[in-house]
């Protein structure tokens, strides 16, 4: 049996080169969401499409199962959440997706800015409490190079 001939189309000539350099960064790219994206301390967050006021799913960018996991337990926490679970949608990718659910009236998104808060105040209480420490085995270790 004789070789198949090339057609036309598969000796068409060769797409134009993208230079990397030329292409926006991801980081450069907007991101436009009907529900206005929140910005906390420069970082974006998202409000993903489907759900109600009670029940709500956010992404995080450049966020993974650090933040992701401490946020989690500390919404689970606030009695008037039902369901807080999180994601990360592929672990090539910096995203993390959180989804809140609550009991009327008490909204998902001030779900999320309690959890924020007591995030914060939890990590003050271990922040004083570990320069408590370190200060006083510092004194101690002065206290018996002295003796």
């Amino acid at each position: 049996m004789p070789p198949k001939k090339k057609t036309d189309a598969a000796v068409a000539p060769p797409k134009e080169d993208v230079v990397m350099e030329d292409e926006p960064a991801v980081d450069e790219i907007e991101q436009t969401d009907s529900a206005n994206p929140a910005i906390y301390d420069g970082q974006r967050i998202l409000t993903l499409s489907g759900g109600d006021a009670f029940n709500m799913s956010f992404e995080f960018q450049k966020e993974d199962h650090t933040l992701g996991n401490a946020l989690r337990y500390i919404i689970m926490k606030n009695p008037d959440v039902e369901f807080c679970g999180y994601s990360i949608p592929h672990p090539s990718e910096a995203l993390m997706n959180i989804r809140i659910q609550t009991y009327p009236p008490y909204t998902a998104r001030d779900a999320l800015k309690k959890g924020f808060d007591d995030l914060i105040d939890l990590c003050d209480v271990v922040t004083d409490k570990f320069s408590a420490a370190k200060e006083n085995f510092v004194k101690e270790a002065q206290d018996a190079m002295e003796v």
